[in-house]
């Protein structure tokens, strides 16, 4: 983990640059990728998942009762864990339901407002180097919640028995296809995966390419969500073991992860690096954070001001405020994915079960981009009605600025209906 001394003239984009922004030849390569499943379908993804996941598909689809035999597969804590979490994040997004609105903008002029639910959505639960069972909540209750009728859920084979479950609670069709191939087979179907209206999840830097990739060909995605990554501001109150969790807690996740730690403590940033160190030896997955902490970075600060500043730079994905007074400076977090006030507030508990969701903007897209919400899985429909009074009201502005546009059928069509209504007055 590198060590900064905050100075003025610092290019912290350049310093704090993402691991995947490096890999020369991605876009190539999952270009090819969308390119073979669309014109070989399944065969192409049997051949895919067989070259990347070693395993041999004879049917891409798990049949339904597999899903409802995982039950018996999950360990009972596990289960009441699942089923507690699913409950936290369906009282959350319940929660976010917005009315229809209607409005009279002028007299005889309604304009309304409708919410609609996406009719099938892509969900992608990765599963790589850790089965992601809380991604299946994240997505598919809030989809459940907004009223989506189906729900194509692509991970990659072998599924846990616990992504099964939890899949089998939100009613899904489950696909054992995982990676670049999974969201081109979602977003342009094959002879098992059908085609969806919109494609929702995390993945690694494979996977938000060719997100990124099947979103210029139309296609629409929730948010660019790729490795992941967390950000701490802590002063000289924060709990260093504390933060080292917290930090490890998401370098663990991939090799491509990235975390940063801003302190106006130097100490603090001392004994933090001394706890990664210490915990590090009783990660099962230490060989993977100790590679991501290679991308990572410690930045000595002079204010909490300072440390704001470089972070709504940076846009991270998981920001903690691990200071005393957190209610002065969240109104000062500009560009953060999502916020965890406190040093009693570990990001894992935003990851898993206290209701808010997950699948956030990464590599700086939370400046421009808001992660999952039961908004993400809604449309909305605008009304109007215009009655007699109404268009003789609002006629002559529509017929001034169409004739300014050189619009002339435009401000015709306003015309004729004028014009009936004075015959009809006559």
């Amino acid at each position: 983990m590198r060590i900064i001394t905050d100075a003025q003239n610092i290019d912290y984009l350049e310093i704090l640059k993402r691991p995947c922004e490096q890999n020369i030849g991605l876009r190539e390569q999952v270009s090819a990728i969308i390119s073979k499943v669309k014109a070989d379908g399944d065969k192409a993804l049997k051949e895919l998942t067989s070259k990347f996941d070693r395993v041999e598909l004879d049917t891409i689809e798990v049949d339904l009762k597999a899903l409802n035999d995982s039950k018996k597969h999950v360990e009972t804590e596990l289960r009441l864990a699942i089923e507690v979490a699913s409950k936290n994040i369906e009282q959350f997004h319940a929660a976010q339901r917005i009315q229809d609105i209607e409005v009279s903008t002028m007299p005889g002029v309604t304009c309304k407002l409708l919410y609609r639910p996406l009719n099938r959505v892509g969900l992608y639960i990765p599963s790589g180097t850790a089965p992601l069972i809380s991604t299946a909540l994240m997505l598919g209750v809030p989809a459940r919640v907004a009223g989506c009728n189906e729900l194509i859920v692509c991970t990659p084979p072998p599924i846990n028995p616990s992504i099964l479950y939890a899949c089998s609670l939100i009613n899904a069709r489950v696909f054992c296809v995982g990676g670049a191939q999974a969201i081109a087979a979602m977003a342009f179907g094959t002879e098992s995966i059908p085609k969806v209206d919109k494609i929702f999840g995390p993945g690694n830097s494979f996977v938000t390419e060719a997100k990124m990739q099947v979103a210029a060909m139309g296609i629409p995605i929730d948010i660019p969500a790729g490795p992941s990554e967390l950000l701490v501001i802590a002063d000289e109150s924060a709990n260093p073991t504390f933060i080292a969790a917290d930090l490890l807690s998401q370098a663990e996740h991939g090799t491509d992860s990235q975390v940063v730690l801003i302190s106006t403590s130097q100490t603090i940033i001392d004994n933090t690096l001394i706890e990664l160190k210490s915990q590090l030896t009783e990660l099962p997955r230490k060989e993977i954070a100790q590679e991501s902490l290679k991308n990572s970075a410690a930045i000595k600060v002079d204010s909490i001001e300072r440390a704001l500043e470089i972070s709504n730079g940076y846009a991270p994905e998981h920001l903690i405020l691990a200071v005393n007074d957190v209610s002065m400076y969240v109104d000062q977090v500009m560009n953060a994915g999502s916020i965890f006030l406190g040093s009693y507030t570990p990001e894992s508990v935003g990851d898993y079960a206290n209701g808010t969701n997950h699948t956030l903007p990464t590599s700086g897209f939370a400046r421009n981009w808001s992660g999952v919400s039961l908004n993400s899985f809604t449309k909305t429909i605008t009304v109007q009605e215009v009655d007699k009074k109404g268009i003789a009201s609002i006629g002559q502005t529509v017929i001034a600025l169409a004739e300014a546009e050189q619009l002339n059928a435009h401000a015709n069509a306003v015309k004729v209906r004028l014009n009936q209504l004075k015959k009809n007055q006559k």
